[in-house]
């Protein structure tokens, strides 16, 4: 039976519509936007259906008829609603009065931007919260929120174990594909990126002349899960043994289209980090929009991810000094997606650290306001001195300007650790 997932994002949604009159949920194909808006919206137009498209693009002036909300949906099948919808902020700005959903950026540089009328509000796959495997005993929000760093109450213990981690991965954070037994599900998985290639890229115009070379270049961009790979390096993985390769333009532009599609997510270093440090790295961090799609892009199924704690890359997609680690830094990804939706929802940042020399490097940064929250991600039972000497190195770079640090783990319990560090089970921490 299709299970109904409760999205973080709607409450948060619900409030903003009480002052802003159009906002728009972008994001990956296939993640509920659609869902979550009908929820809200009281008039739906789908303009992936002709019906609905031959009506507005007959009579626009239809969208401000009906009862609102009017949800617009995949708005960017009729580029002219965005135009339409600006204006009509512009001329009476009544909230909560449009929804547009998007499963593609707009890169149209004929269309307004609609800065300042239309907010923009990125979605994200299921977070582990959203995917109902436990209750978080504690929050993004009262970290974010507490008067005095490290105050917070770390408590809670959870029956949700390494394996079951690992199923997660595998599971997709795409509500309709959970549905399935994981057989099913990676045919469903490997279609859905099909389709994304093929047919999404023909509809932004874009031929593929070498399509093998983009999935081997994709396949190498999984490989380079969580971490500052340069593109490059990952090219050069991608055609390895090839004596004619794709030119980095050809490549950029398979990159820049993937982005568009929100199949690729950049985490960017922490900006404010300059403030503090010198010589920091400048690349950003990268990931697949969905573990799930980076696990199935490099072949591994739930024996390799639970019998082998190093879960190597297949030696075709491999970068030398990265074998060993995947199954780690697929973990790293799943809690990447959930903060990805923590920080929306919760008007924040997030971002990483890392020095020019490598020595010293944070996971994740949340920034709201003056509160920083320092995130590292161990798959591990248990933590150790070791796993927290990078927070140790940034509580004291940052004193008093640090809200909070913690682990995310794979562990039973929750619990602060005597240097004010919080350790708490990855499934216990939510929005």
């Amino acid at each position: 039976m299709k299970k109904e997932y409760s999205r973080l994002i709607e409450k948060y949604l619900a409030d903003l519509m009480q002052e802003i009159p159009a906002v728009a949920i972008e994001g990956l194909k296939g993640i509920g936007k659609s869902v979550s808006a009908t929820r809200l919206a009281k008039t739906v137009f789908e303009l992936d259906q002709q019906r609905d498209k031959t009506l507005i693009e007959n009579d626009m002036n239809i969208l401000s008829k009906e009862e609102l909300p009017v949800l617009i949906d995949e708005w960017q099948k009729l580029p002219a609603v965005w135009d339409y919808v600006r204006r009509r902020v512009d001329d009476y700005g009544v909230p909560g009065s449009f929804i547009l959903t998007g499963s593609a950026k707009n890169t149209n540089l004929d269309i307004h931007s609609g800065a300042g009328r239309i907010l923009r509000l990125r979605m994200y796959p299921l977070s582990l919260e959203e995917r109902d495997i436990e209750s978080p005993t504690i929050s993004l929000a009262s970290l974010l929120d507490q008067e005095k760093p490290y105050s917070a109450n770390i408590q809670g213990t959870t029956n949700v174990s390494f394996n079951d981690y690992m199923e997660e991965i595998l599971a997709s954070g795409l509500p309709a594909i959970r549905n399935y037994s994981p057989l099913r599900r990676r045919k469903m998985l490997a279609t859905y990126i099909e389709y994304l290639l093929l047919h999404e890229f023909s509809q932004q115009g874009i031929r593929i002349r070498q399509p093998r070379t983009l999935m081997r270049w994709l396949t190498a961009y999984a490989a380079a899960t969580s971490s500052d790979t340069g593109y490059g390096e990952i090219l050069d993985a991608s055609t390895t043994g090839e004596a004619e390769k794709p030119t980095a333009k050809t490549t950029s532009a398979y990159r820049e289209a993937l982005e568009r599609l929100w199949l690729i997510d950049e985490l960017p270093v922490w900006l404010h980090g300059e403030d503090y440090f010198s010589r920091l790295k400048t690349a950003p961090k990268h990931y697949l929009a969905d573990p799930a799609l980076t696990a199935l892009l490099l072949n591994f199924d739930i024996d390799t991810l639970t019998k082998s704690n190093k879960g190597r890359i297949p030696a075709r997609t491999a970068f030398d000094e990265m074998k060993g680690g995947i199954t780690g830094r697929l973990f790293e990804s799943l809690i990447h997606m959930s903060l990805a939706t923590y920080s929306v929802v919760n008007d924040a940042s997030l971002s990483y650290i890392k020095t020019r020399n490598g020595d010293h490097e944070i996971d994740f940064i949340i920034q709201r306001g003056n509160a920083i929250v320092a995130i590292e991600v161990k798959m591990s039972q248990e933590i150790k001195g070791d796993d927290v000497q990078h927070l140790i190195w940034l509580k004291n770079k940052l004193k008093d300007d640090l809200t909070d640090a913690l682990v995310l783990y794979t562990g039973p319990v929750a619990y602060r650790r005597n240097d004010d560090v919080a350790v708490i089970p990855a499934a216990l921490f939510g929005a």
